[in-house]
């Protein structure tokens, strides 16, 4: 290798050391940083019935003690009132310096919302709402302003049905796979000529007379020959 080729190749290295240094921000700017926090809400719905009390689940992930920030938790699909032009957000519960602000609240959550305290110190925003109402069902969103993350929200939808219970009652099963319905076939049958039931006892029920008749006819036998008068013998 002579001087020429040496000069050249380190003429090269600034070049490419720079190229590598570009190369190195560009792929640590694409990737997410590990351990970023982000509000991460149930991706299933959740179903209660009239009457009952229900938790909505909503967290930051990982885990981070939010006493301090704000908390909302609002209907997102609500419509505005347009008689008043500055409500823009129908808030279900708003947390706020480190208190609940029940001026800004939907007047049919009053009294019925609240926050896990203990919970929050772990990231825990979970909304519980007691007496749930048919009107209570659709989507909420909770959501904090100030947490340092690009998802500072999450959507929970929450399905309110009709107990399938007695009038009076409040509490119902949330799971309804274990409820039977009648059988159609059988419906027929039981409104029809025989159920299934007579039609298999029918023949349990001949072959029951067939077993007494043949039992009966034994005895007789056996009864008349006892009845016969032995022959003695004559010497």
């Amino acid at each position: 290798m002579d001087i020429k080729e040496l000069g050249y190749k380190f003429s090269l290295s600034p070049l490419i050391l720079r190229l590598t240094l570009v190369a190195c921000l560009l792929l640590f700017t694409c990737t997410p940083a590990g351990g970023q926090y982000r509000v991460i809400g149930s991706n299933q719905p959740i179903e209660a019935a009239p009457g009952d009390d229900v938790v909505l689940p909503c967290c930051v992930d990982p885990p981070q003690d939010v006493v301090g920030l704000t908390v909302e938790w609002s209907k997102p699909d609500l419509r505005p009132d347009p008689r008043d032009r500055l409500s823009r957000v129908h808030y279900v519960h708003l947390y706020r310096d480190a208190r609940e602000v029940p001026d800004m609240k939907i007047p049919s959550y009053m009294m019925r919302t609240a926050l896990f305290a203990e919970g929050l110190r772990q990231g825990n925003i979970s909304l519980k709402i007691t007496n749930v109402t048919l009107e209570d069902g659709g989507r909420y969103r909770c959501f904090i302003p100030k947490l340092k993350s690009q998802m500072q929200s999450s959507i929970v939808h929450l399905v309110v049905k009709p107990a399938p219970t007695k009038a009076g009652t409040t509490e119902t099963p949330l799971f309804t796979r274990n409820l039977q319905t009648p059988d159609p076939e059988e419906e027929k049958n039981n409104s029809g000529d025989f159920p299934r039931r007579s039609r298999l006892m029918l023949p349990l029920l001949f072959l029951l007379i067939v077993v007494g008749v043949a039992a009966g006819y034994l005895q007789m036998q056996r009864s008349k020959k006892t009845k016969e008068p032995i022959a003695v013998p004559t010497v």
